[in-house]
Parts: structure tokens; C-alpha cells; sequence
């Protein structure tokens, strides 16, 4: 069997808890090591400075004994005290200071290695038969050094002189203790403070996304009925407005698209069931009794009329909906503007001069980019409409104005009624239909929405402007084909 990974990812939460985790933990443990350094850091840095205080008065007591036996003679108690006060640097000035008892403990010995005296004296009895001061002194000369002695730790230092070795040894076995207590109640509180942060992250994290869940209610619950309910983005946390907003925009476009979508059904099914009823009927009644070859013969006319206007809504239909889907690069050509509007005029003249409608163009016309067929049919709409809608014994003008990468053009014919801007806006609806009293040209209403889906399928942009309530302009904008 073949085994596939899972590729599903830890919930949100987890991963940020996880990677909180993970942070804090080496954090903790670069303080623990870091505390733990300093502190045994500072105990060594103290009992070096004991040592060292403590060798240099032993030092000077040495100096100043002609013979090793005038130290037998002296108390060594006496002797320990003093060398027990690092702080005790010259008695002739007076800088005294209590004597502090740091348990020193001293081994003298011979050049041979022949123990002459300790301090304390019963210090003797600890150091066992593999004690050998020579070797210390040969192994750490003048430098301080840890060792065991009795199962205890000792800082210690070999001083030489002409006569014997002296080693000064100060126990930090209570340094150690108190380490071992101290990393043990730090690696606890280090803990607690871990799963303290731990848990205040994940109840953070789980509050800040407690809108998310909001959202999602929100979501589960669209459908067609309920597509006007929005989330109130004052009520969002800042870091997710921008996520609310766009919500909401969804949910209009969503809205919008649904309502359009909605009365395209309706008009759609309207317009069908008219040429299609009409069929029905007239085949009714030619079957209804014998009828004679040229009553046949004009029904069939009727019904082809009916047909066509049936194809022609289909045909639209099937337009739009290629057009939605934009065009591939393998349709994008170059199509020369000027050569496609003559032709095109050349066709509409013979309409146009029924009502003594003319055409007048103007400008550079360029090279544009696209669908050579669907910018004929984008520009064949356009001047079809403004041929029935334009009032009798005017001009329509065509103009264009091009700039380095995109060609604007317009068709502008006068109305033969005042039209409102608001009112000329709805014509790129589907079926939308304008009538006037003077022009009841009707079609199938899908003439501009195609203008409009053709442009946007060659990422431009289509308008229409009202001048003076009179004067209907439709642009055009286009991008040019660059040669």
C-alpha cells in the first residue's frame, strides 16, 4: 500500500503556541545558563580574592621567619585569623577589619615532602596517604586550583619558599550546595514563568481569534435569502478590519451579482416564452382547419421572422457568455480602427440616410489590440443604436483621441428627447429597453451590455455621458496594439 503524507497543518492555535514554545523555551534556557554562569562565576571570582589575600599574608609571615621552627613556636590560631582577613592589607595604617572565619586550612611542608604542620592541626588526619604536596606544586605552580580532599572541595594555592611548600586550601562545598539549590529553584521558576507565558499566548491567541469565528458563522450562513447581512467592522479588532471590509465587499458583489443574475433568469425566460407562445399559437390555428397555400404560405413567413428573432436572442446569449470569459492571447491581434469604422459606415450609410442621418469622423485612429469579429460587433451595436436613436436631420459624430498606450473613442448623436444621466446608466442592463415617442425600435435590449461585455473582454472600459440632456456620447477605451 502506498503510503501519502499528510499534508493538513496544525490549526492556527497550535502553531502559534507551538512556536511561542519553542521561543520561550530556549530563551529560558540561555538565561539559565547565562544566571547559572554569572552566579558561579561570582563565587569563584570570591574565593580567588580570598586566596589570594590569604597568600600574600602568608607570603609576608614566611618572609619574616628566619627558621621554620619560629612558626611551631607561634599559636596557630593566631596565625589562621590573620590569614583569614582578606581585608587586612597593612596593620601600620590601621586598616583594620573584623576578622572573618572562611575555614582556611594550611599544609606545610618540607622540600621533601615532609608534612611539618597543619592548620588546623587536626587537618592531618583528612588528607590520607595519597596526599603529595610536590605533586600539587609541580602540577598548578602559583596558580590557584580545585581539589578533593576528604571527599570536600577545596580553591587552593602551593606557595614556595626557600625552605618549604605551603599550601592555603578554602573549603566551597557550601558554594556548591547553595549552586546546586540555586540552578534547582531557577530551573523551577524558569518553568512556572514558561508555562505562565505558554498560557497567557494561547489565551491571547484564542481571544484575538474569537472574530474569526464570527466570520465563519457569517459564512455558514449565506444563502440566496440572506445575502444583505453584513459584519459591522467598527466591532472588529484593527488587525482584522481589512479581512471584515473585504467580507463585506464579497458579500455585495455577491448580492449584486445574484440579483442581476436573478433578473437575467426572468428576462431571459420572459423572452423566450413570448416567440415561443407566438409559435405555439400560430401553429394552433393553422391546425386547426384546412387552410389554403398562400395563408400556409404567409404563416410560415411569420413563424421565420419569429425564428430569427429566437436565433438572434441565442446568438447574443452565446456572445455574452463568451465574451465573460476573456480572450487568449491567440485572439489578440492588431485590427486597425480606422479601416473597421469605415466599413462599418459604409454599411449603416444607406439606413442612416432614410432619415436623413449623416456621419462625421474625426481624429487618429490607431491600431487597437483584440478580436477583430467582436470589435466589429462592439462598434456595428453602437452605430446601430445611435442610427435609431438619434433624432432625424442630424450627425452622428465619431471621434477618437489616442495617447501612448490606450485609444478612446466616441460615437455622440442628439437625442430627440431629453434623456437623464440616471436613466442612461440602466441601458447597459440586460434587456433594458428605452422608448421614446418618437422611435419605438425596440430589439432585444442586450445590444450595449454585449458593447460592454466586449470591452471589458479586451480590458477596457465602456461609459456613457448625457451633454446638455441632448446630446447621447458613448466612449469607448480601449488599449492600442504596440508595434
Amino acid at each position: 500500500m502506498t503510503y501519502k503524507a499528510d499534508n493538513r497543518r496544525l490549526p492556527l492555535l497550535w502553531r502559534t503556541i507551538f512556536l511561542l514554545t519553542i521561543f520561550v523555551v530556549l530563551s529560558q534556557i540561555v538565561i539559565y545558563i547565562w544566571v547559572g554562569h554569572s552566579v558561579k562565576g561570582h563565587f569563584e571570582e570570591m574565593d580567588a580574592e580570598i586566596i589570594t589575600h590569604a597568600a600574600f599574608n602568608w607570603r609576608q609571615r614566611l618572609s619574616d621567619l628566619s627558621d621554620l621552627s619560629d612558626l611551631e613556636a607561634q599559636n596557630p590560631d593566631t596565625a589562621l585569623t590573620e590569614l583569614s582577613d582578606p581585608y587586612k592589607v597593612n596593620k601600620d595604617k590601621h586598616l583594620h577589619s573584623s576578622a572573618l572565619d572562611y575555614d582556611l586550612k594550611t599544609v606545610i611542608t618540607d622540600k621533601q615532602g615532609q608534612l611539618l604542620s597543619t592548620t588546623p592541626s587536626s587537618f592531618a588526619h583528612e588528607l590520607g596517604d595519597d596526599f603529595n604536596l610536590i605533586t600539587l606544586w609541580q602540577n598548578n605552580a602559583q596558580q590557584q586550583f580545585v581539589t578533593h580532599i576528604n571527599d570536600r572541595h577545596y580553591r587552593a594555592i602551593v606557595i614556595e619558599n626557600e625552605q618549604a611548600l605551603s599550601l592555603i586550601a578554602l573549603p566551597i562545598d557550601v558554594h556548591h550546595q547553595y549552586l546546586v539549590q540555586f540552578n534547582r529553584q531557577l530551573s523551577l521558576i524558569l518553568f512556572v514563568i514558561t508555562l505562565l507565558l505558554v498560557s497567557i499566548a494561547a489565551l491571547s491567541v484564542y481571544w484575538g481569534f474569537a472574530p474569526l469565528a464570527t466570520i465563519v458563522q457569517k459564512m455558514k450562513g449565506i444563502n440566496p435569502e440572506r445575502l444583505d447581512e453584513r459584519l459591522t467592522v467598527s466591532d472588529m479588532p484593527l488587525e482584522l478590519r481589512p479581512l471584515a471590509q473585504s467580507y463585506n465587499l464579497m458579500l455585495a458583489k455577491l448580492e449584486s451579482n445574484f440579483d442581476s443574475l436573478s433578473r437575467f433568469s426572468d428576462n431571459i425566460a420572459h423572452e423566450l416564452r413570448t416567440p415561443l407562445a407566438t409559435l405555439t399559437t400560430q401553429t394552433q390555428v393553422m391546425l386547426s382547419k384546412p387552410r389554403s397555400l398562400e395563408e400556409y404560405t404567409e404563416q410560415l413567413h411569420h413563424q421565420h421572422d419569429t425564428l430569427a428573432q429566437l436565433s438572434s436572442l441565442i446568438n447574443n446569449m452565446l456572445l455574452l457568455a463568451k465574451t465573460q470569459k476573456g480572450l487568449s492571447d491567440s485572439q489578440r491581434q492588431p485590427v486597425d480602427s480606422e479601416v473597421l469604422l469605415t466599413k462599418l459606415i459604409d454599411y449603416f450609410e444607406l439606413i442612416a440616410e432614410e432619415r436623413d442621418i449623416s456621419f462625421e469622423k474625426s481624429g487618429a485612429f490607431g491600431l487597437l489590440l483584440g478580436d477583430n469579429s467582436l470589435l466589429q460587433r462592439l462598434f456595428a451595436n453602437l452605430l446601430s443604436n445611435a442610427i435609431y436613436y438619434a433624432a432625424s436631420n442630424s450627425v452622428i459624430e465619431i471621434q477618437s483621441v489616442t495617447t501612448s498606450k490606450m485609444a478612446t473613442i466616441t460615437i455622440t448623436n442628439q437625442l430627440p428627447e431629453p434623456l437623464a444621466q440616471k436613466e442612461a446608466d440602466k441601458l447597459f442592463e440586460r434587456f433594458h429597453r428605452h422608448h421614446t415617442t418618437t422611435n419605438m425600435h425596440a430589439g432585444s435590449g442586450l445590444g450595449l451590455s454585449i458593447v460592454q461585455a466586449i470591452a471589458q473582454a479586451h480590458d477596457g472600459t465602456v461609459s456613457i455621458r448625457i451633454r446638455d440632456h441632448e446630446y447621447f456620447a458613448v466612449s469607448v477605451k480601449l488599449y492600442l496594439a504596440q508595434v
